[in-house]
Formats: C-alpha cells, structure tokens, sequence
C-alpha cells in the first residue's frame, strides 16, 4: 500500500515528459547560442550560410548532442509507454480487464482497437527514439547517407506515433464524450502533429533544393517537437487524484462527470 498521497502520485509520471522537453529544448538553444556566439561560423559539413542543428551537432558539440538525443529518444518512448499503462491494466493471470473492477487511471480503453492503436503509436515512438539517437551518433559529416536516412527514420516514427496516439484518442473520445480534458488533449495533439508533419514534408524538398530554407524548418521543427513532448505532462497530469478505476463510471455519465468537475 502506497504511502503517498493521492493527489501526488501523478508526480512519477509527469517528471518524464518535463524532463524530455527541458532537456531537448535546452540542448537546441545551447546549440544555436554557441554556434551564433562562435560568429556563425561555417561548418565542414555545412554547405548554405545557416548551419542545420545536424551540422553544429558533428562539430565540438557532438558529446552534447548525443546525450541530449538519447535521453530525448527514451524519454519520448516512456511517455508512450506509461500512458498505455495508466489506461490499461491486467489482472495476475495476464487477462484484460474490462468491467468496473479495471484500474486505469486515465480514461481506459473500451475496446480492443484502442488498446492497438496505443501500442502502434508506442512502436512509432520507439522507431523515432531510436532514429533519433543513432542520427546523433552517425552524424552527418562522417557518415551523411546514414545520417540522413535515421533522420527520415525519426521523422516517420514521430510521425506515425503522433497519428496512431491521435486516431486512440478519437476512439476514447467517444466513449466519454463528455471529457473535455480529453478533447483538450486531442486537439492540442493533432494542431501540433499536423504543423509538425507538414514542416516535415517541406523540409524534405527544401532539404535539396534550398538550403538555407530547410535549416530555417529544421530549426522551426526541433523547437514544436518540444510542445509535442509536453502535451504528455498534460496527458498523465490527469491521473492526477484519480484512484484506480475512478474513470471508468464517466462513460457517458452526465452526472458522474458533473461531481469530478
């Protein structure tokens, strides 16, 4: 039996997607500070006047980039993760729990195909984690084929973790539609997602064919990804004072609904 309070026990959770935004977010403008302090300087992997993040991460920063990318790529991973925790739980014998006895603590999955868009989109985060991390590693001036194609790997996997995890929410949505922390989060997700993944396809042609252009959208796209990894605090904020299965009687329930607001 847990000592801590109920109304603090979401803290484990939500210290996972701070720290991933925070350390992200301060890895990129440690990156662009130096660069920009060094006089902006030009690169040997740099071919434009404006150096893409990839380009100050194989120069004197690689060990930072590295770092910052790993805990980046894994903690993205763990937000996923622990959400499809909080809304699934099984009994001893491995059996899904469906009835009133279930205890997850965000709104729970009803049906199966929720349960499998929620693993897809951990899988997709997984996929980016890892593109992630080995971009970082493979860096573009040593090895740029390699490079470029993790890079496309972590774009995809966010990509399509973003999508499955939004189409889960779509699905939960309507099973308690009358959630609005739920839509709150769903909306947020699919604005942010959808900018992202356009910036994404832009990018990739501006990439080749303007240089300049495509370190201005990969710099502009680093920094949403941040807001990306934060709506999650939000996500797993609302487990917050929730007891195991306390969820499961807003189903539709107008007053049930009415008390916890």
């Amino acid at each position: 039996m847990s000592t801590i309070p109920l109304r603090y026990r979401h803290w484990s959770y939500v210290w996972i997607p701070i720290v991933t935004g925070l350390v992200w977010f301060g890895m990129l403008w440690a990156m662009l500070i130096v660069w920009l302090a060094q006089g902006r300087p030009k690169y040997a992997s740099q071919d434009g006047s404006i150096a893409y993040i990839s380009d100050v991460g194989a120069d004197i920063l690689k060990p930072l980039f590295i770092v910052g990318c790993s805990i980046t790529g894994v903690g993205f991973f763990l937000c996923l993760v622990v959400e499809r925790y909080l809304r699934h739980s099984e009994d001893n014998h491995g059996r899904a729990l469906t009835c009133l006895s279930t205890k997850p603590r965000l709104m729970p999955h009803m049906r199966r195909r929720e349960k499998v868009f929620s693993t897809l989109a951990a899988v997709g985060a997984a996929i980016g984690g890892a593109g992630l991390i080995f971009l970082s590693i493979f860096d573009t001036l040593r090895y740029t084929s390699a490079h470029r194609v993790f890079l496309l790997v972590f774009m995809l996997g966010v990509a399509l973790s973003a999508i499955f995890t939004i189409v889960e929410y779509r699905w939960i949505k309507k099973d308690f539609a009358l959630a609005r922390e739920l839509k709150i989060a769903y909306i947020a997700k699919a604005l942010i997602a959808s900018a992202l993944i356009l910036l994404a396809i832009a990018f990739g042609i501006t990439l080749y064919y303007a240089g300049d252009v495509g370190a201005i959208l990969e710099w502009t796209i680093a920094m949403l990804f941040t807001f990306y990894v934060f709506t999650y605090y939000y996500d797993l904020r609302l487990s917050k004072g929730i007891q195991k299965g306390e969820l499961h009687a807003l189903k539709n329930e107008p007053s049930a609904y009415a008390q916890r607001a």
